[in-house]
């Protein structure tokens, strides 16, 4: 049968209209019925850092407020600050892996970050596994979960790290932290263009001031393990001449321990440390004054 040149592009349009919406919803539905895991191969966490909390802006990205899901309908919190819970943790892994997070954050399994349903995006949480002891620290950038009464769905590596990745779930117990009281320290790194400005030389390493009681180091990684610390520690003894260490802060029965290089007095040279750990895209340092340890 013979068709007009309008006719057969519009049947065309409408056949391409048709098989789209159909296959949106058999990708819709194969999703909602594939499995969750985790990776395919055993995955070493051990030495994967705990997030480090910074004060990060509330944005209106994942912070509808409030919003329904599943017919239920959220309402945030105003603040992330003095929020305290304990109930059951679950974990999601490889079925959301590389999609996009509430706040439009690629999710990575492998990151330390969480899902919470009212928690201010993002916020900052120590999460305790109330069976063995351990803690984490992980950063809130997702909604959820959404079913079984769960508190909190932390990244597969988070739940490994607490000891219950092969579980399912845990009872934990989640604690906000504030990063404006978790870093007091934290300064801005003096920009490379006003130091090379100045008339006067940089200071050498080896005169560094001992009038005043605080000075430059670089922090690394903070943990909740001593033993991750140390081998940070000896990564890092590798690699730049400046002293390492390892510091405890916190309570006796909930420190962490942060790595730190220096004192770097001379400021081109704690920048051009910094900027070379960067470039190796394994840590992410920044400066914090304070007084040296003898």
């Amino acid at each position: 049968m013979w068709f007009s040149r309008r006719a057969y592009w519009a049947a065309l349009m409408l056949g391409s209209l048709l098989l789209a919406a159909l296959s949106g919803c058999q990708s819709g539905d194969s999703f909602a019925r594939i499995k969750d895991s985790g990776p395919v191969h055993e995955v070493d966490v051990s030495q994967l850092a705990d997030a480090v909390p910074r004060v990060d802006p509330i944005t209106i990205a994942g912070n509808k407020n409030p919003y329904t899901v599943n017919g239920v309908t959220y309402q945030l919190m105003p603040s992330a600050k003095g929020y305290s819970e304990e109930g059951m943790a679950s974990w999601y892994g490889n079925k959301f892996h590389g999609r996009k997070t509430s706040n439009g954050e690629t999710y990575s399994m492998y990151g330390m970050t969480a899902a919470h349903k009212t928690l201010p995006i993002p916020a900052y949480v120590r999460v305790t596994n109330v069976a063995n002891g351990r803690q984490i620290i992980v950063r809130v950038n997702d909604r959820g979960p959404f079913h079984g009464g769960r508190i909190i769905d932390l990244s597969y590596a988070g739940a490994k790290k607490l000891g219950y990745a092969n579980n399912g779930t845990a009872r934990v117990r989640v604690e906000t932290i504030d990063p404006a009281n978790f870093q007091p320290n934290s300064v801005s790194l003096p920009t490379l263009s006003a130091q090379l400005n100045k008339a006067e030389k940089p200071r050498p390493l080896a005169v560094a001031t001992q009038q005043a009681a605080a000075q430059p180091f670089l922090q690394i990684g903070v943990y909740s393990s001593m033993n991750s610390a140390r081998q940070l520690q000896k990564q890092l003894a590798a690699i730049t001449t400046f002293p390492v260490s390892v510091r405890r802060f916190g309570e006796v029965k909930t420190p962490v321990f942060k790595v730190w290089i220096g004192p770097i007095v001379d400021q081109l040279q704690l920048a051009a440390l910094r900027n070379r750990l960067i470039q190796q895209g394994r840590y992410k340092p920044f400066v914090v004054n304070a007084v040296r340890e003898i």
